[in-house]
This record gives structure tokens, C-alpha cells and sequence, in this order.
């Protein structure tokens, strides 16, 4: 089953007196890259996440967008009474000296930078709000696959078209070639024989069998067919594996162009190049079909 590299996930939930969403995108890459972006006071537990994201992920860029917000208590925050008073002393002297003497406001006071301070302790925090963002990161992950999968479904019926594609021409190539040597050897019996009427000179039979010989031996492709077929067969298996094989489909992707383009090069037939040049289209395809797959 092929998985794609590109894909996108989200999950968000609310549990415990803890608030968390989760986003995760994937690019292509041939190894694995995760970036994971999020509240600072979470930084800690990436190790964690980077370890739920492995389970499902071999390679690609990846990025999670964490957010986690958790409810409000009485016991969470405090005054800061020395920053406080310090504000407070400060308003009165001001208010003298421009012949102000309204009492601040309250609700406009404790608003001031460092008067109402958060009780934060991260690794409390971080061990009380790590279940729910593990569930949380497992469903945005559960999704992502999903898309990813079939993603990876779309790929594979291209990828099975453009094989097909490769076979047809390759089987008109191989019915083909017996042809390019019968051919060459009547247009080279034609040429001699014309040479012979118009010069009055004689060439041993053997001389042109030697010559056809060595034609037939510089054109030959039946090694080049043998192995395109084979690896258009190990292209279907690996299709059909239970695991992504990205890696092999791009290995066995640029053997189709080595054996194409050498059949490309040792044809001497207008109609094989013609082939050849379609079975480059439906291999290039491939290739950037095959980038993408994990």
C-alpha cells in the first residue's frame, strides 16, 4: 500500500481542564524532518510527540502546529503585592505633582505588567496536560494518514497506467525487432548487388554473412527487453506490499530509464525510437509520481 509524503491532519479537544489542537503537515524529503511549533512552555515534551509521530511516519517533512491552553483557577494566579504597591505609590506621587487625587482604579491597576502572576510549574504542567495532547496528536495523526493513504491509492492507479503504457510499446519493440536485422540485411544485399552490377566485381557470400552478424549482435536488445519486463513485474509487487516502498519504486524507476534509453540507443528503427520516446514520457511520469510516495 503506497502512502504519500504529502498530507494534513487536525484534531483538537478539550478534556481535564485542558484545551489542545493539533495541525500536521507533510512535503516531500527524502528523510525524515519534523519541526514541531508551539506554546513555549511545552517545548519539553517534542521528544514525545517526535517519538507518536515516528510510529506512523518514515520519511518527509513534517510540521505540527501544538496549541494548548489550560483552564483558568483561582490557585493559578497571584498579586504580586510589592509590584503593587510599587504601582500604586508611584500613580499618588504623579497625581500630587500634576494636582490629581482620584483613586486609581482597580480592575486598570491589577492590568499592569507583572501585578497578576501566573503560578506555572512546566513539568507539573507538562505531565498533567500530556495525556490529553497524546490524544490529541494521535487523531490528528490517524487523519493524516488517512488522507495520505488515499493519496497513495490515486498514485498507484496512475502508476499502474503509465506501466501499462510501457508495456504496450515494449511489446511492439520486441515484435519489431526481428524485422530491423531481416531489413538491414535485404537493403545491404541491395546495395552490394547493385555495386557488383556497376563495378563487375565479386564478394564472397561469408563477408556479407559476417557483416549482417555483427549487426545483428550491436542491435540486439533481448537482454534490455528481459530485464524491462522483469522490472515492470517487480514494480506491480511492490504496488501490492503491505509497507510503503517509495524508496525501491525510485531505485527500480531509473533501472525502466537505464534499459529504455539503451534499447533507445542500440535500435536502428524510426518506428522503435518512436516507442522509446513514449515509454520515456510514461517513465518521467513515474518519476515524479514515484517522489512523492513515502
Amino acid at each position: 500500500m503506497l502512502l504519500s509524503m504529502t498530507g494534513y491532519g487536525d484534531a483538537h479537544l478539550h478534556a481535564d481542564g485542558v484545551s489542545v489542537s493539533v495541525e500536521i503537515r507533510s512535503v516531500n524529503n527524502r528523510y525524515f524532518k519534523l519541526t514541531v511549533r508551539g506554546n513555549e512552555l511545552f517545548s519539553g515534551i517534542e521528544s514525545q510527540i517526535e517519538a507518536l509521530a515516528r510510529k506512523h511516519i518514515n520519511r518527509g517533512t513534517i510540521t505540527i502546529n501544538l496549541r494548548v491552553k489550560t483552564d483558568a483557577t483561582a490557585d493559578k494566579y497571584r498579586i504580586d503585592t510589592d509590584v503593587l504597591q510599587s504601582y500604586v505609590q508611584q500613580i499618588h506621587q504623579l497625581g500630587s505633582q500634576i494636582g490629581i487625587s482620584e483613586t486609581p482604579h482597580w480592575d486598570s491597576v491589577l492590568q499592569l505588567p507583572g501585578v497578576v502572576q501566573e503560578n506555572t510549574d512546566n513539568d507539573d504542567e507538562q505531565f498533567n496536560a500530556w495525556p490529553v495532547i497524546e490524544k490529541t496528536v494521535q487523531t490528528a495523526l490517524e487523519k493524516f494518514d488517512t488522507m495520505r493513504q488515499h493519496e497513495g491509492e490515486t498514485t498507484t492507479v496512475d502508476l499502474r497506467e503509465n506501466l501499462a503504457t510501457i508495456a504496450k510499446y515494449l511489446e511492439q519493440i520486441e515484435a519489431k525487432t526481428p524485422n530491423v536485422v531481416a531489413g538491414y540485411r535485404d537493403r545491404m544485399t541491395e546495395r552490394v548487388n547493385k555495386v557488383l552490377e556497376e563495378f563487375d566485381v565479386t564478394v564472397d557470400p561469408s563477408t556479407l554473412l559476417r557483416e549482417v552478424a555483427i549487426f545483428t549482435d550491436r542491435v540486439n536488445i533481448s537482454e534490455e527487453v528481459v530485464r524491462l519486463k522483469s522490472h515492470l513485474q517487480q514494480f506491480e509487487t511492490f504496488l501490492t506490499q503491505k509497507e510503503s516502498t517509495g524508496r525501491k519504486l525510485d531505485f527500480l524507476t531509473q533501472e525502466l530509464f537505464r534499459e529504455t534509453n539503451t534499447i533507445g540507443s542500440k535500435a536502428n528503427d524510426a518506428e522503435i525510437a518512436k516507442a522509446v520516446v513514449e515509454m520515456k514520457t510514461a517513465i518521467e511520469k513515474i518519476r515524479e509520481q514515484v517522489q512523492n510516495i513515502e
